[in-house]
């Protein structure tokens, strides 16, 4: 009764990613200090084009992966680490208090 396909907002693979998506990535990225890529090999382009942007602007670059990437010779560092093992460890060492008071923005406060 809703008159077409229902399908999660979410692009699926081999689909083209909005333009305006892209162009908001585009912004964001010009803004960043840094890049950091979690869990994503970067075979496809629709990823790998924001870190070739990011190197083209000299920033710096780190992917938490425990592969091979297709950005491997771009990237400033490489943790080769399970997603999940590398950002909890991040987070169990984050003091948000000294962060604030450093002038480091800190949205991400540990458990």
């Amino acid at each position: 009764s809703c008159g077409g396909m229902m399908k999660p907002q979410v692009v699926f693979f081999g689909e083209n990613v909005p333009a305006a998506r892209v162009e908001h990535c585009f912004n964001a990225l010009e803004k960043a200090d840094a890049m950091l890529v979690v869990g994503s090999s970067l075979m496809v382009y629709s990823g790998f084009r924001f870190v070739r942007a990011a190197r083209r602007a000299d920033i710096p670059i780190a992917a938490i992966n425990l592969g091979k990437t297709r950005a491997d010779e771009l990237l400033t560092l490489k943790i080769r680490l399970d997603c999940a093992t590398a950002l909890n460890s991040v987070l169990s060492n984050i003091d948000p208090d000294a962060a604030l008071a450093a002038g480091t923005k800190c949205d991400l406060v540990p458990r």
